[in-house]
């Protein structure tokens, strides 16, 4: 018996140890298990799968700023309608990336070095070793060459579409009307000076009205910078003058001079020598800029296609009710009825499509 004692006490010993090392591996599967669960699939693309930690990591900067502005049912429905908006986007993004996956569409190490540089010399910073960051910018890079080989390749415009477009907007090509203008310029020296000013003002336009000279009484009276010439402003384009001043040049012909016009800078009487019309600017000089807008305007149309065509032929199955905000809300979301083709996201009402290649 002395002797098989130390044995036994060895053996309970190591099993002791034995049982604590089980405990603290039951202790980290649970913790494991417990994250797992914190995580779920919000929709499935395909082959592709979309966690809610994915749609958490790109909705946090939106859903901080919408914290910071709304409260309330405000808060509740502009929250959920980001989630939507979230899930949409990256759905659009898993689908253009698989095609171009499906294209052979790849991006090689050196242009996303090419691309990170270019980024820094536009004063961005980004962690070039994280891998994330990596990632990301990959991906923009594989989205960028996908749509330029499925979408704006196929893109033409036509001279016809270039004068069609020309016609249409005229006026985002005109000049802006031109005035030559002199003012009187009174200023309040403060607050309590403003009855003063008035009266100074009235005074100068009763000597206008008796036919004296604005040049010479903006010379005498004027507190403008261009008191000492006369009070000429000389050519002012329409936009750069203050709104209430606009407002009134507008209502004179040349050679008119303006009632009394109150602004934040003292009291102003114009009078306007010149006024040149709006000027349409010709085609050929334009021509650039507009086949420029053109091919935009359809390379949009264009993607917008492109991509409900991609919808329709993927499967999309859609697992998701509003469970980023934690805050109640005022019922499930729309969830597809069936698992097919057909349940490509335009089934699924209140999910809006943004059509964004981020």
């Amino acid at each position: 018996m002395i002797m098989l004692r130390p044995l036994i006490t060895m053996t309970l010993s190591r099993l002791s140890r034995m049982v604590v090392f089980l405990l603290v591996l039951i202790a980290q599967a649970s913790l494991l298990s417990a994250a797992q669960m914190q995580d779920r699939i919000v929709a499935i693309v395909n082959s592709d799968l979309i966690m809610l930690s994915e749609i958490k990591r790109d909705l946090a900067p939106e859903r901080a700023r919408i914290q910071k502005e709304y409260r309330g049912e405000a808060l509740t429905r502009r929250l959920k309608t980001a989630e939507f908006m979230a899930l949409t986007s990256m759905i659009e993004r898993t689908l253009q990336l698989q095609e171009a996956k499906a294209r052979g569409i790849d991006v090689t190490d050196q242009e996303v070095r090419q691309a990170l540089q270019q980024m820094k010399q536009q004063g961005e910073k980004i962690d070039e070793t994280n891998p994330a960051n990596l990632k990301n910018v990959r991906e923009q890079l594989t989205l960028l060459k996908v749509v330029d080989r499925e979408v704006r390749s196929g893109v033409m415009v036509s001279d016809s579409d270039i004068k069609r477009y020309f016609q249409e907007h005229r006026d985002r090509f005109a000049l802006p009307e031109e005035y030559t203008l002199s003012q009187i310029l009174i200023k309040p020296r403060s607050p309590e000076d403003t009855a003063e000013a008035k009266a100074k003002v009235a005074e100068i336009t009763a000597l206008l009205k008796r036919g004296e000279s604005f040049e010479d009484l903006a010379l005498r009276f004027s507190d403008g910078p261009t008191a000492s010439h006369g009070g000429r402003l000389g050519l002012v384009r329409q936009g750069e003058l203050l709104p209430g001043i606009e407002r009134a040049i507008a209502k004179l012909v040349p050679g008119g001079i303006s009632d009394t016009i109150e602004t934040p800078e003292g009291f102003h009487i114009v009078h306007l020598e010149d006024k040149q019309p709006k000027q349409f600017r010709p085609l050929e000089e334009v021509r650039i800029e507009i086949q420029g807008l053109v091919f935009q305007r359809k390379s949009e149309d264009v993607f917008q296609e492109w991509l409900a065509d991609l919808k329709n032929k993927a499967y999309i199955e859609i697992k998701f009710e509003s469970a980023l905000s934690a805050l109640p809300t005022t019922g499930p979301a729309p969830r597809p009825s069936t698992k097919s083709k057909e349940s490509a996201l335009r089934p699924t009402p209140g999910l809006p499509a943004t059509g964004e290649a981020r």
